[in-house]
């Protein structure tokens, strides 16, 4: 079983950070100031460089050139792949339809895992999965209707969901994929070279972009607002979610991607965007309690230890 403290807690706060970072996103580009562009080169090249500062202050880690090599095709799936397509695909599609495709990420990891890593696919899995997107996809539907797309739009609006689930595919791929070899490293040496690849690999779409960017006339909520999605957003989460990637089997991991729709129910409540009723409270209780189920599953290596224990009998 699945009960490690840390792993849950460093999950937890990740999505928790996530969830209201959608928000205070939205927020800033609403003015049209930023663009999307320009929001996701901040996150990467803020973070980058918060994590090279950090580098300087512990012992430094040789990387194996072979593993520079693993480390790039990691940050493409987990944070070029991902936040690229994501963005696209929003731009495309509704942010109501975005939301629910979203929710698809703790299966793709159950899938992955399976195939990847052998992981077993329980009955409690597979129930524990269902009740969280149960639950998140009652937020999502009770909270915010989707714009209606118009007959031109439709198509786009094809491609945009299209690009969030690959974003989706791609993030599950990287937590299943490169589980064992986040062990291999510190968190620090791991993240500062997949933002700096990942820096490399953006920048000559978002140029243009940040050199058109008024950074001077920028309110300062709206500089208030980049600096949390870079610094809490961005630099926390990624260095949390590798504790829970280190510390906990991938489906447990990406069953906290629910936390996300519940921390912006409760934000727009909060912010008097929203309001709280019956459906909001059954919603919640259906997304922990799929965590819970996905968590007492049993794992490989306990499968492994009850037939080495039957064999010996």
């Amino acid at each position: 079983m699945d009960f490690n403290l840390k792993g849950h807690a460093a999950m937890f706060g990740a999505n928790t950070m996530w969830g209201l970072m959608s928000p205070v996103s939205k927020i800033i580009m609403a003015s049209g100031a930023v663009t999307p562009w320009v929001v996701t080169d901040m996150r990467i090249g803020g973070a980058m460089l918060l994590f090279w500062v950090v580098s300087f202050f512990q012992k430094p880690e040789h990387v194996d050139h072979k593993d520079m090599i693993t480390l790039f095709f990691a940050s493409l799936f987990a944070i070029v792949l991902n936040q690229g397509s994501f963005i696209f695909g929003v731009s495309l599609t509704s942010p109501g339809e975005a939301s629910i495709i979203t929710t698809s990420m703790p299966l793709w990891a159950m899938v992955l895992a399976a195939f990847i890593l052998k992981e077993p696919i329980t009955g409690k899995k597979v129930l524990g999965i269902a009740f969280g997107a149960g639950g998140a996809l009652m937020l999502i539907l009770g909270s915010a209707q989707g714009a209606n797309v118009s007959a031109s739009g439709a198509a786009h609006s094809r491609w945009g969901d299209l690009l969030v689930l690959f974003a989706q595919l791609s993030y599950a791929f990287y937590i299943v994929r490169f589980k064992d070899f986040v062990n291999k490293y510190s968190l620090v040496t791991i993240m500062k070279w997949m933002f700096t690849y990942a820096f490399i690999c953006t920048l000559p779409f978002s140029t243009n972009d940040l050199m058109n960017t008024r950074w001077s006339s920028l309110p300062a909520a709206d500089v208030a607002g980049l600096a949390y999605v870079v610094v809490c957003g961005t630099f926390l989460c990624y260095m949390l979610v590798v504790v829970g990637q280190k510390t906990l089997r991938p489906t447990v991991a990406g069953m906290y991607n629910y936390v996300q729709p519940v921390v912006a129910c409760v934000v727009a409540v909060c912010w008097n965007m929203d309001s709280f009723n019956l459906t909001k409270v059954i919603a919640v209780v259906l997304i922990f309690g799929g965590v819970y189920l996905v968590t007492i599953s049993r794992s490989r290596k306990d499968m492994e230890t009850m037939q080495s224990k039957q064999t010996a009998k």
